[in-house]
């Protein structure tokens, strides 16, 4: 069992180092700008606390004894590191330090998210930021284990343990190779993509379930026959001839992709819903927090 720790002061601390430098209550009372009869109350009372005599008293001056040099040496370090550590605290607090996890769907990542990091971190450089792409399971499972502050994805079904901040509406888009005949026209149905090879993404895809049901739905058989994990790839893929696509909106916002030609999708339209996902209960940090305000407020601006 640890013995019971003593009852001390930030000040009591600077008492006993004003003592230890000057040699004197009353030069020691004006540094610390309080009375004498003050200075000596928390002295007696450290003293007390620890059951030592840190100080010899007589009429004409203060000597510090050998406890009371050992003290004054651990004080001094114990003022160093508390002064360091409420810096730091206060850095974290107004968001001037500390790290950031999101955990975020490809589309968004790659689109319009580094634009509103950049605006993020303009006003506050010294915080990390970390961008963990991936699909809606693993998303889930980042802010479910808490290795992600927060997730950025579909929000429409949610398990229990999620809380969803709806942001705005992904729209899907077509996606065909820009010399394709489908590129001329102004919007493409799904029927019209099953009769090309798709390029798409895994089945364990929110975006791919979302196509694939929609597909069953209107009684049409899509050609899956590149599938890829990163929608940078299932572009560049589209880009090269190697087949059409189906992308969420904002995989579209991002720098444009050569060859690629985007063109809204008709019939069925595809709308979800996308937000902020956080884990229930979990409290988030002041930089977490912040990144979370300036990603509704911007979302807002741009419209869905």
């Amino acid at each position: 069992m640890r013995a019971p720790l003593p009852d001390l002061s930030a000040r009591q601390l600077e008492a006993v180092l004003a003592l230890a430098e000057y040699g004197s209550f009353i030069a020691a009372a004006a540094r610390l700008r309080v009375s004498q009869p003050a200075l000596t109350r928390l002295l007696q009372k450290l003293e007390s606390e620890l059951g030592v005599r840190l100080f010899d008293r007589s009429t004409r001056r203060v000597q510090i004894t050998e406890a009371g040099r050992e003290f004054a040496a651990v004080a001094e370090r114990m003022l160093n590191d508390l002064g360091i550590t409420v810096q730091s605290v206060r850095e974290v607090a107004q968001e001037r330090r500390g790290l950031v996890v999101v955990s975020c769907v490809m589309s968004v990542a790659g689109g319009v998210l580094p634009r509103m990091i950049a605006a993020y971190r303009s006003g506050r450089p010294g915080v990390e930021i970390h961008i963990r792409e991936g699909v809606y399971a693993s998303i889930l499972d980042d802010v479910r284990s808490g290795v992600a502050d927060f997730g950025i994805s579909y929000v429409d079904e949610l398990p229990d343990f999620a809380v969803g901040m709806p942001l705005g509406r992904e729209v899907f888009h077509a996606v065909v190779p820009a010399r394709h005949k489908l590129a001329k026209r102004r919007s493409i149905s799904l029927a019209e993509l099953a009769a090309h090879p798709i390029v798409a993404l895994p089945t364990e895809s929110r975006t791919r379930r979302t196509i694939d049901a929609a597909a069953v739905t209107a009684g049409v058989q899509l050609r899956q026959r590149v599938v890829v994990t990163q929608i940078a790839t299932l572009l560049a893929l589209v880009g090269a001839g190697v087949g059409v696509g189906v992308v969420p909106g904002g995989a579209t916002r991002g720098p444009p992709v050569p060859g690629v030609k985007v063109v809204p999708l008709a019939e069925p339209r595809l709308v979800r819903r996308i937000g902020l996902i956080t884990l229930r209960e979990r409290e988030a940090t002041p930089a977490a927090a912040g990144l979370m305000a300036l990603l509704r407020e911007r979302w807002r601006q741009q419209g869905d």
